[in-house]
């Protein structure tokens, strides 16, 4: 039975120029990214603060057709869910570790019309995601401790991605931290089909070539899984 997901290519935008946060965003979807990966940090959640769902509108109205995809790094995820899909959001991703309700989380995102994903720390094993997977939309496998762009990839998170890839076939399985053309093909191999990419992408001089990169790693692997079932 063949793969039922589809390899997508997210930039995140936190390393981008943001006083010229839209231009970065139109120059990374003109070069084939799929979705644009936004993250929110509040400060507490993770150490770092970055901007909340004011920019998020701002863009929406200069960005009108992408695909924004929210992984908000906070401490309250019930906080934001309907400021963030008012702003425009499409995505909500929030942390299994910043809840003790994660089903209600989920509810309020669908109610809000918005995806529900969920995401993953290197520290926490992925069986405490297991019994939400079915009612999310995404799962993120953090690649990197959250809060700080340019940390290396952590390899030893791919079983986290194999485990969940061998129990849902058609799951949307994201990864993030340390992802480039010199990594992708651990989390490729591994069943990622949704690739962040900060700096590799968005500090080259060639962001359709990396973009490509990525996408023709991961899916060959899907076409070679496809081959083995």
């Amino acid at each position: 039975m063949p793969a039922h997901y589809e390899c997508m290519i997210g930039p995140s935008i936190l390393n981008s120029d943001l006083s010229v946060l839209a231009d970065e965003c139109q120059r990374v979807l003109d070069s084939g990214a799929d979705y644009l990966h936004l993250d929110v940090m509040d400060g507490h959640f993770v150490p770092n603060l970055t901007f909340g769902h004011p920019v998020v509108q701002c863009l929406r109205k200069k960005i009108q057709t992408a695909f924004f995809d929210m992984h908000m790094m906070v401490a309250d995820p019930e906080k934001w869910i309907q400021p963030m899909a008012d702003a425009g959001a499409n995505q909500y991703t929030f942390h299994i570790e910043a809840t003790d309700k994660p089903k209600d989380v989920i509810r309020l995102i669908k109610e809000a019309g918005m995806k529900a994903g969920i995401g993953v720390k290197p520290k926490t094993p992925i069986d405490v995601v297991l019994p939400y997977v079915e009612e999310a939309d995404m799962i993120l496998v953090m690649t990197v401790e959250p809060g700080f762009g340019g940390q290396k990839f952590m390899e030893d998170m791919m079983p986290k991605v194999e485990k969940l890839r061998s129990m849902y076939q058609s799951l949307d399985i994201e990864v993030d931290g340390g992802l480039g053309p010199a990594t992708i093909d651990m989390a490729a191999k591994a069943g990622a089909n949704m690739i962040v990419s900060g700096s590799a992408i968005m500090k080259s001089d060639n962001q359709r070539q990396v973009i490509n990169t990525l996408r023709t790693s991961v899916n060959e692997h899907i076409q070679r899984a496809n081959l083995n079932r």
